[in-house]
């Protein structure tokens, strides 16, 4: 009589993946409690609703930044000019809709089309010259900035509409309670969901599929999760709806990344770009859709930054941005070294710069201090990484 073929313990489980050098969750969670344990100790105000509402919206426009530069991590590339392409996409909108009186909609997709050219434009560059992809975008930095200012046309800045419902939206939009908990409630029973299909998926090709009592017990936490979550978030303001956009991308950008055969060409391209095209993968044309990629989303994201600070300014979401972002995916877990990474790795990386930040200012630090211990946080970041790809070669 054979044995169905059964998971290994939770234990053996997370004792393979850190030793083949996988990097999992477990190590940015680690950070992220560690960051809000400190500052909870040094400012009791740090965990309060009002607090995590702030934080919860801060992170949304440089996450979603931090989201496109995973795509291109993955690949083995890196776009330096996110936080251009952002301000400009922002710079557009406000040109169109404001100084040419264009409705809101027709301007976003206008900004979003430039920033898909020209992402179209890097990877093209790239894959026909064999040109680094940081010395190609930073070159495109320069050139955009330039844009930029001709689009704003001498200005600097131009201003949204405080009444407008892009404006609205990005500063005062919040879910209903009702709508809140849905949303929490779905996730909760959709991951349970996924996670039994494919348990009934691996049992019946005869590979190890666990046990089902795991998968509820771990949904049931989830979902108390979620909704405790949405509950303590409406002792504020509530849950903002530029953070569902967010938590919209991350969780789309996870089953591309997962379930789709692009999401396993760009790993295997980012793993070994002669090896994949080998077996059959078109990889200048999985090149440029990882920058294309890339760059509607840091678009999509400088359009919410520019809507919540109501303004569109000359290279306002390139200071520190792209940095930002590039630090949030590494920090999250992506590797620098192309063919690992997750769409979860920005969240959690972005949570955690963002969460520096607000710790930060609650303890009045200066500037100096702030950069040093996010360096310091992203350094640990980078050797992780390194000593990872070490042992799994």
């Amino acid at each position: 009589m054979t044995r169905e073929p059964v998971a290994p313990t939770m234990r053996a489980s997370l004792a393979s993946r850190l030793g083949a050098g996988g990097w999992s969750a477990l190590p940015p969670l680690g950070v992220l409690a560690v960051v809000w344990i400190v500052f909870q100790i040094a400012n009791p105000s740090f965990l309060s609703s009002a607090n995590l509402v702030n934080l919860a919206m801060q992170s949304a426009a440089t996450g979603l930044i931090a989201l496109g530069v995973v795509f291109v991590l993955i690949v083995g590339q890196i776009d330096l000019s996110v936080g251009a392409v952002a301000s400009l996409a922002g710079a557009i909108v406000g040109i169109l809709f404001v100084g040419s009186g264009w409705p809101a909609v027709a301007a976003i997709i206008v900004a979003v089309l430039v920033a898909a050219g020209l992402g179209a434009l890097y990877g093209l560059v790239v894959i026909r010259f064999r040109a680094p992809g940081f010395v190609v975008t930073l070159a495109g930095l320069l050139a955009v900035l330039g844009a930029q200012s001709w689009v704003l046309r001498g200005s600097g800045s131009i201003g949204l509409p405080v009444d407008s419902w892009l404006v609205a939206f990005a500063q005062q939009g919040y879910l209903p309670d009702a709508v809140a908990y849905a949303l929490a409630a779905a996730g909760g029973l959709a991951w349970v969901s996924s996670r039994i299909v494919t348990r009934a998926r691996r049992r019946s090709a005869g590979l190890p599929y666990g046990r089902l009592w795991t998968i509820v017990l771990a949904g049931a936490l989830l979902l108390a999760g979620l909704l405790g979550t949405v509950w303590y978030l409406g002792l504020g303001r509530g849950v903002g709806a530029v953070f569902v956009v967010l938590l919209g991308a991350v969780v789309l950008a996870d089953i591309v990344l997962r379930r789709t055969r692009w999401g396993r060409a760009l790993h295997a391209v980012g793993g070994g770009e002669e090896a994949a095209r080998r077996v059959g993968i078109r990889t200048g044309g999985v090149m440029i859709s990882a920058f294309i990629v890339c760059s509607v989303l840091a678009a999509v994201g400088g359009i919410l930054g520019t809507a919540r600070l109501a303004a569109a300014v000359q290279g306002g979401a390139t200071d520190d941005v792209y940095l930002t972002a590039i630090a949030a995916a590494v920090i999250g877990g992506t590797s620098l070294f192309g063919g690992r990474g997750s769409a979860w790795s920005a969240l959690l990386g972005i949570v955690i710069i963002t969460s520096l930040g607000s710790g930060f200012t609650l303890l009045a630090l200066d500037s100096s201090t702030r950069l040093l211990i996010t360096g310091a946080v992203l350094l640990a970041a980078v050797i992780f990484d390194s000593l990872a790809r070490a042992r799994r070669r």
